[in-house]
């Protein structure tokens, strides 16, 4: 996959650049946008040319090969055969110039000269094997014996713990005692794995036999998760639901009297609303009578939702107006200022005249 690079200014000041063809400097330069996150490639002239010379039909990839040879022999590529049989190229100065901070692993094995230090790919993220074989043997020389004599041990190592133990052969042992052992036959090199083929004098301690009582303990167990108990208190979202008392009214029978009272189709906004708080008193505790004559005031004034618990409140704790005069409770009916009215019994004026 294609990335961003970085072209520093002084590159087209480098001597090794003017050394070679302009497509040569070119073919470099695109190439960096190619190369994964440690400067690896393949080295294949015909790809090479179908991805940086796709529009240029006259630059042949025997071109490509000829620019490939120049950065080569300028020390600016290094072309060099992978532990896995295949031709790679990579940038010999790729560590000083590119400054990258998340660097994805390479799928291409590594240069055997410029990045000993670094990790391979096809031997399976760890650095190719530099010790040589025993004296019996040839010594590997190069890079595919290397990686091959690895990959050969890594297998002849699982066939043999792929075979299965024999119940008859390998003595019965304790639950408890095997699995310390297990780890230790874990825990072995190789060599040893491979002595304790089947058929052998000796097995590894790992593979013992379990007792019939500890068979039977796992066949009874329940199937399912190890990390939750089998058997234990249900989930919370499985928990039924609380059944209301018989003859109880709910939040859904209120509102439905509510609905019904009404001459007109009421929006489900407010059924909605007026659910939810008619739901939240009940669960408050308060007499559903107080909830039904409060919705019945709601209804009649058209007031809306949200002062249904300032009404059920009213309806409880308010108190009887008081008087104009402060006397409370004990204030007569009537109001305590009447207006003056002129008296409609003609006798009251006979004395001042």
């Amino acid at each position: 996959m294609a990335r961003i690079r970085t072209i520093k200014p002084e590159a087209f000041e480098s001597e090794d650049l003017a050394s070679v063809d302009v497509t040569a400097m070119v073919t470099f330069f695109g190439l960096l946008t190619q190369a994964d996150d440690h400067g690896r490639f393949r080295d294949h002239p015909a790809i090479i040319a179908g991805r940086l010379w796709a529009l240029r039909a006259d630059h042949t990839p025997a071109d490509v090969a000829r620019d490939l040879e120049q950065l080569a022999g300028a020390g600016l590529i290094c072309r060099y055969t992978g532990c896995d049989g295949g031709q790679y190229l990579h940038f010999v100065t790729w560590e000083k110039h590119q400054k990258i901070d998340r660097a994805s692993a390479s799928r291409r094995p590594r240069c055997p000269v410029h990045q000993s230090h670094s990790k391979c790919s096809e031997c399976d993220g760890a650095s190719c094997p530099a010790t040589s074989a025993p004296a019996t043997t040839a010594a590997p020389t190069t890079p595919a014996e290397l990686c091959g004599a690895s990959t050969r041990d890594s297998m002849n190592t699982r066939r043999a713990l792929d075979h299965p133990v024999s119940t008859d052969s390998a003595p019965s042992a304790a639950p408890a005692a095997s699995r310390p052992a297990s780890n230790t036959s874990l825990r072995s090199t190789p060599s040893a794995r491979q002595q304790a083929l089947p058929g052998g004098p000796e097995e590894s301690a790992g593979q013992t036999v379990l007792d019939e009582a500890s068979i039977q303990l796992r066949e009874a167990s329940a199937s399912g998760s190890r990390i939750l108990d089998p058997g234990s208190f249900p989930k919370g979202g499985a928990a039924p639901a609380p059944e209301s008392a018989p003859g109880s009214i709910s939040a859904k029978d209120l509102l439905a009297e509510y609905v019904s009272a009404c001459s007109q189709p009421v929006p489900q906004t407010v059924r909605g609303l007026i659910g939810r708080h008619t739901k939240g008193l009940l669960e408050e505790g308060f007499d559903p009578a107080v909830i039904r004559a409060a919705l019945e005031r709601l209804r009649v004034k058209g007031l809306h939702p949200s002062v249904l618990p300032s009404l059920v409140n009213e309806a409880l704790n308010a108190s009887p107006p008081a008087s104009a005069s402060g006397a409370g409770l004990w204030a007569s009916p009537r109001p305590a200022y009447q207006p003056w009215q002129n008296p409609s019994d003609s006798s009251v004026y006979e004395e001042s005249l």
